[in-house]
């Protein structure tokens, strides 16, 4: 029967949709004026039903969390020189279905006296340079590591001209000044504000220049010497404490790519920047990209409103490790997976909560007297410029660039739907970006939007590996039991408006309270129901609702959809609650329902965008449903008068002047 239902209704949908497009402007339809039949007692169909249950992502059991154990990510200590005893090798075991190393301890040229019952650490033998006939490692798939070394050789022996300039500066000078850029129109006001500086500006000619290195200040001046901003680069700077590649790099000794293949082509400026001593020098992880994520997740923890960018420039810098023949996509995904757990283990550590507060509050304030902006134009202003002038307003570019250097094309190797982990400790990244929601919240959202399982070196017990911050900062995925959302907008920010970007699937129910806006954009799918109680909640995109019932008894329920925005269950409003429609041209903005559409009253208040108005006289479709029973209290039209003209199946308006 749900088969037979669901087939029915798609004829219906495009019958609604043809019907209002049927109606053009200045015409006009008599039979419409007569008014619909009003049945003595409007029956309100009842709110969709709660599931039951709330959705949560518990810590997985017995697994030692990375953010109780940062502080064992040490070299040079016997006490934390295994897979099992340090937390920065052990979030990285996964690449041990890929390479063996010549031995599980933390030893590649490392000493270091016994403790207790720890033994002591001499170094490994392990020289660094493959098959030069000392003893290494061993490969355990071949596949995945031909494709890693292959990778760098592709991009270093194509890599244009700009790419080689953007590797080489990444790599020289200091990754804090680096990754600001990813601020876009806030950039020059963080680096004045912070007093932040760099010594390298250009690249080097050649190889034979000597080698130099950033003699800036790379995040900033701190402390009581920077009273307007020193607190932020303060807090950056802890955001890295216990962030350490080395142990891992000690551990795992895995050579760099141009090691493994003479065909990796440097960048001829960074030869010099080769390390004489390749035993202590390994590729796996990656320094720059860990210290790069560790600084754009704590940078877009102090700057939710340029979040979703300011990571992405933490990838770009990753990915520039490839460009320069440095580094293999696996060393440089590593360094994000430890990047954002050590950001995650400062950030939820108690004795930094005044810090990482007073710092967010210092990034606003001297950062508005910058840009001459206010809490309520702050976030506009952040995204201003176009991409000429910042290289990430491209929301869709830094969508699928986040995506690619998540897993750098890898085929998966593992389990290919295992359910997603959310490590303990990892909801606090959210925690400025998604204010409203709870912890327990925010985990879900972590769950719902993590990358697929499978992927080499990602699949790590705690589910690092598997988090995508990027999609995460765009709310739910997936709408399991009851999501209740409830938004205070005299707190500002993120608190007032939010959009939600994801496509939202799941059989769960969105309450949505609270003064605040949620809109949102998606090409939703789940089908548990939308219920508005208080606030505003607008649909951005045709399928913003999914397959759902709306239900409307408290506060505005806005469409500024591209096109018509469809409800494909029923569609009810009560008393005190609004209706808005933000019209354009075509059916921008109107609403078409595919089940009935219950009005008890209430307002309907019709906006215009895009330049559209309609002219006086002119008759507009704005409403189509299967059937619609029950009128609006109060109709209005911005600089218009309008005459109703209700039928069973929608409603036109006649504009007047």
């Amino acid at each position: 029967m749900r088969l037979r239902q669901s087939f029915l209704r798609r004829p219906l949908a495009l019958a609604i949709s043809a019907s209002m497009a049927l109606t053009a402007c200045g015409g006009g339809s008599d039979q419409l004026e007569t008014p619909q039949s009003t049945p003595s007692a409007l029956v309100i169909p009842p709110a969709p039903a709660d599931p039951g249950y709330v959705d949560t992502a518990p810590v997985a059991a017995s697994i030692p969390a990375f953010v109780d154990n940062v502080a064992s990510n040490q070299r040079g200590d016997a006490r934390y020189a295994t897979l099992e005893t340090n937390a920065g090798v052990r979030v990285l075991a996964g690449f041990k279905e890929i390479w063996q190393p010549l031995t599980d301890i933390v030893d590649a040229g490392v000493t270091a006296p016994a403790v207790g019952n720890f033994p002591a650490i001499s170094p490994s033998a392990w020289t660094g340079i493959p098959n030069d006939g000392t003893p290494g490692g061993t490969i355990l798939n071949a596949a995945v590591h031909n494709a890693n070394i292959q990778y760098v050789v592709a991009a270093t022996s194509n890599r244009t001209s700009a790419q080689a300039a953007a590797a080489y500066l990444d790599d020289r000078r200091g990754k804090g000044y680096s990754v600001t850029d990813g601020m876009g129109p806030l950039t020059a006001a963080w680096r004045q504000a912070a007093q932040q500086a760099t010594s390298i500006t250009t690249v080097p000619a050649d190889a034979t220049t000597v080698l130099y290195n950033d003699s800036g200040n790379n995040t900033g001046v701190g402390g009581s010497a920077n009273p307007a901003f020193g607190g932020v680069v303060d807090f950056i700077n802890a955001m890295g404490n216990n962030g350490s590649t080395e142990p891992a790099k000690r551990f795992y000794k895995y050579a760099r790519p141009f090691r493994w293949s003479s065909s990796v082509v440097v960048v001829p400026a960074l030869v010099p920047a080769k390390s004489p001593t390749p035993a202590t020098d390994g590729g796996f992880t990656s320094g720059h990209s860990a210290e790069a994520t560790r600084d754009a997740v704590a940078m877009a923890y102090a700057v939710p409103e340029r979040f979703q960018e300011i990571i992405s420039r933490g990838l770009e810098l990753g990915e520039n490790r490839i460009l320069a023949g440095m580094h293999s996509p696996l060393d440089v995904m590593s360094g994000r997976v430890l990047g954002q757990a050590v950001v995650a283990a400062n950030l939820a550590d108690p004795a930094n909560a005044a810090a990482k507060a007073a710092a967010v509050a210092q990034a606003h304030a001297a950062l508005m007297a910058q840009t001459n902006t206010t809490p309520d134009t702050f976030n506009a202003f952040s995204h201003s410029a176009n991409a000429t002038t910042d290289r990430f307003a491209d929301y869709a570019s830094n969508k699928a660039n986040y995506s690619r250097r998540t897993t750098y094309g890898f085929a998966q190797i593992g389990a290919t739907a295992a359910p997603a982990n959310v490590p303990k400790g990892a909801e606090v990244l959210l925690e400025t970006r998604l204010p409203y929601l709870s912890d327990v919240q925010r985990r879900v959202v972590l769950k719902t939007t993590a990358i697929a399982s499978g992927y080499p070196v990602l699949d790590d017990a705690e589910g690092w590996g598997r988090l995508n911050l990027f999609a995460a900062a765009d709310g739910y995925a997936a709408f399991n039991g009851n999501v209740v959302v409830s938004m205070d907008a005299s707190k500002g920010g993120f608190y007032a408006v939010d959009n939600w970007r994801n496509d939202i699937s799941g059989a769960g129910k969105l309450t949505k309270q609270g003064s605040g806006v949620l809109k949102l954009s998606g090409n939703n799918t789940w089908s548990g129901g939308a219920q508005l109680e208080a606030g505003t909640l607008e649909g951005d995109s045709v399928s913003a609702f999914g397959a759902s019932d709306v239900y409307v008894s408290g506060g505005t329920l806005a469409s500024n959809a591209p096109g018509a925005l469809t409800i494909q269950g029923k569609y009810t409003q009560l008393a005190n609650s609004t209706l808005e429609l933000n019209l354009g041209t075509g059916q921008q903005g109107t609403l078409a329902v595919a089940g009935n559409m219950t009005i008890a009253g209430g307002t309907l208040h019709i906006k215009f965008q895009g330049g559209y108005k309609p002219a006086v006289g002119d008759t507009i479709s704005i409403i189509a449903a299967t059937s619609l029973k029950g009128k609006f209290d109060t109709i209005s039209v911005d600089g218009f008068s309008a005459t109703p003209l209700y039928s069973n199946t929608g409603l036109q308006l006649r504009i007047g002047a």
